[in-house]
């Protein structure tokens, strides 16, 4: 009997792979049958039954014979997440940026923003270089803060892509260190903040800017960063642990006194002019961007 039943969950999983396949060809307009459709049928079971190897496979036939197909932006949206599964996230960035480069208009636009995000994070944070790094070597009397001055990055963004668990550095070892430079910039009609690299899209974030309009328009400059900083609320201090403190875990100021970038104690909040006039992100993601952008970073914010 139980036999009979996990049996029948696992028809039940693929029946609903398969009618969404059905309801995707039926908005397009595709007929039923087609070899391109049979391609992303089987490529849907092999990913379902963790057959990653097969289901790219299939995908990348799918791609190369069918590259003007109404499937091909969902088969390459499923080909990244097959890369993504295995790990394989330069093949993941390559395809998210093939779709977004040859989809403009395509519904699947916003996830694939998404997923290209992370895995463009996960890039810079990991050993792979890619063409937006560069390696350098370690000289005698070089430090992580004098490498990272002469990169125009980050010491924490140094130690994450290269695995190092403190500042100990030796001459001739070789580092992965990014190209730059980063760049911010915030609009607010869509409580967005864009993070690109040497101009090119790295990450979009969600934020919550100003009420009534209150967040600065201009271009400005990150000129300090403090972790766990305290909030300062008319003249009073409100310590970094105060359930009080709306800065959350990171500030970003910038070269207008009294404006930056900070975390939230109320992410229910983010997507939202609901601020007194500074850009406001959830902690993870404050954190996260923290590492990643130095002192001197750009920070252009538009209406």
């Amino acid at each position: 009997m139980k036999q009979k039943v996990l049996i029948g969950a696992a028809v039940g999983v693929g029946s609903v792979v398969v009618i969404g396949l059905l309801v995707l060809m039926a908005q397009r307009g595709i007929p039923f049958g087609g070899k391109a459709q049979q391609l992303l049928s089987q490529a849907s079971r092999a990913q379902q039954h963790g057959n990653l190897a097969d289901a790219q496979a299939s995908l990348e036939e799918l791609i190369a014979t069918f590259p003007d197909s109404p499937l091909a932006d969902d088969a390459l949206l499923k080909l990244g997440g097959v890369y993504e599964g295995q790990q394989q996230l330069a093949e993941a960035r390559a395809t998210y940026r093939k779709l977004l480069e040859t989809f403009t208009d395509s519904p699947l636009v916003p996830e694939t923003q998404q997923r290209l995000g992370n895995v463009n994070v996960g890039l810079l944070f990991s050993p792979t270089v890619t063409d937006l790094d560069h390696v350098v070597e370690v000289k005698s009397g070089d430090t992580l803060g004098k490498i990272a001055s002469a990169n125009h990055t980050t010491i924490d963004l140094i130690k994450r892509a290269n695995g190092l668990k403190n500042d100990v550095i030796r001459p001739q070892q070789k580092l992965k260190v990014p190209k730059g430079p980063f760049s911010i910039v915030v609009d607010k009609s869509q409580n967005q903040l864009l993070l690109t690299e040497d101009n090119q899209f790295i990450k979009l974030y969600p934020v919550a800017t100003g009420k009534e309009n209150s967040t600065p328009v201009g271009t400005f400059k990150i000129n300090n960063k403090l972790t766990n900083p305290v909030w300062w609320k008319q003249g009073a201090s409100v310590p970094s642990d105060s359930p009080e403190n709306v800065l959350g875990t990171r500030w970003l100021g910038i070269d207008k006194p009294g404006y930056g970038i900070h975390g939230s104690i109320d992410p229910n909040t983010i997507g939202h002019q609901v601020t007194a006039g500074c850009v406001r992100m959830t902690n993870s993601d404050v954190e996260e961007l923290y590492d990643i952008v130095p002192v001197g970073t750009d920070v252009t914010i538009v209406d």
